[in-house]
């Protein structure tokens, strides 16, 4: 069969290679590959920044936003051929630690958790690929052609979770969020809080292409005159950041009405400075009870929760965010982002 692999640390060694066709082991089953997203992770793991391989291997299976139908499942698994399903990312600790005990292995404290496509596990970019059914989700066939947005779907589900937590100590009935960023997180964010019945604003800096318009469509209002104009707007009791630029996530801290939770869910690159009054912020979390959490990655919880987010959501708005499909062998053609990009997929089958 054919994969995408990738030498972990060794910048531009990604290729579709021929590998041998996997075979489900006991509570395994095996799946036809059909669809795989491509992200910022991917991206950073094929420039070489990112990535480990399978323990005496030099190369990773890559992939980690998996979309297939199953060919084989094990009797009494719940699971049938023909079935769509998505496979879960992460894996606990062996030895684990509390939470990876508990099945909360998204928030394992001790690192020594695996991730298929990432991190010592095989990924899901190939034709075909094997998952544990205890590790795999099934989705309504209705998202066969959008399903693939599974996985991004999966970390806001965990973070409006997160945000219910906290706001959860004390009387809390948000009505206005602001989501920064309309890349899929930010978008599939919104949507989670439109399902909410919350007043959903999102900021971003595109002002044309698809974006401002799969906003609207969603029924949410759209910024692009900077942080600041967004926040005087909405007034959010809630923030979503996910566009991990440092100077929005600062000033996001500080947006919100008094007694308000921020959740951080993109990535700050590194090595970049800006001047921040760190008393001030101080000053005003402490003053206004206001909270800031950071939220990765999904536990099973969270990817029920995402696949009856998607399974209610309008299939025509979701099949917006896929902006470009890609075959397989020409998987290059996804490292570049482009303007007007949203989710970027590679096909599979």
């Amino acid at each position: 069969m054919r994969a995408l692999t990738v030498e972990p640390l060794k910048a531009d060694s990604a290729e579709v290679r021929d590998v041998p066709d996997p075979e489900a082991g006991p509570g395994e089953m095996l799946v036809e590959g059909l669809a795989l997203g491509v992200c910022g992770t991917d991206r950073e793991i094929i420039a070489g920044e990112y990535g480990w391989a399978p323990p005496g291997r030099d190369r990773l299976v890559l992939g980690h936003e998996s979309l297939g139908r199953v060919r084989s499942a094990p009797p009494d698994s719940g699971f049938a051929r023909g079935d769509l399903v998505v496979g879960v990312v992460r894996r606990p600790d062996p030895e684990p630690c509390g939470a990876c005990a508990h099945g909360e292995f998204d928030m394992c404290r001790n690192g020594g958790y695996t991730e298929r496509g990432i991190k010592e596990i095989d990924g899901y970019g190939s034709e075909l690929w094997t998952v544990e059914t205890d590790y795999a989700v099934k989705l309504d066939p209705r998202l066969e052609h959008v399903g693939v947005l599974m996985e991004p779907a999966t970390v806001v589900a965990k973070a409006w979770e997160q945000v219910e937590k906290v706001g959860a100590r004390s009387w809390f009935e948000p009505r206005r969020v602001l989501v920064t960023g309309a890349g899929p997180i930010g978008l599939l964010a919104a949507l989670l809080g439109v399902q909410r019945g919350l007043e959903v604003h999102l900021l971003d800096v595109a002002t044309e292409g698809p974006k401002p318009e799969v906003v609207r469509a969603l029924g949410a209002r759209y910024h692009c005159d900077g942080i600041g104009d967004a926040t005087a707007n909405a007034r959010p009791d809630i923030v979503i950041e996910a566009t991990g630029v440092s100077g929005v996530v600062f000033e996001a801290m500080a947006s919100t009405v008094p007694y308000g939770v921020v959740c951080l869910t993109g990535f700050s690159p590194v090595g970049r400075r800006i001047s921040v009054d760190v008393g001030a912020a101080n000053r005003e979390i402490v003053l206004e009870n206001d909270v800031v959490v950071g939220s990765v990655n999904a536990n099973l919880s969270h990817y029920a929760a995402a696949a009856d987010a998607l399974a209610k959501a309008d299939l025509g708005w979701l099949s917006r965010l896929i902006t470009r499909r890609i075959p397989l062998e020409r998987f290059a053609e996804a490292r570049q982002a482009r303007r007007d990009d949203i989710k970027v997929v590679l096909e599979l089958a």
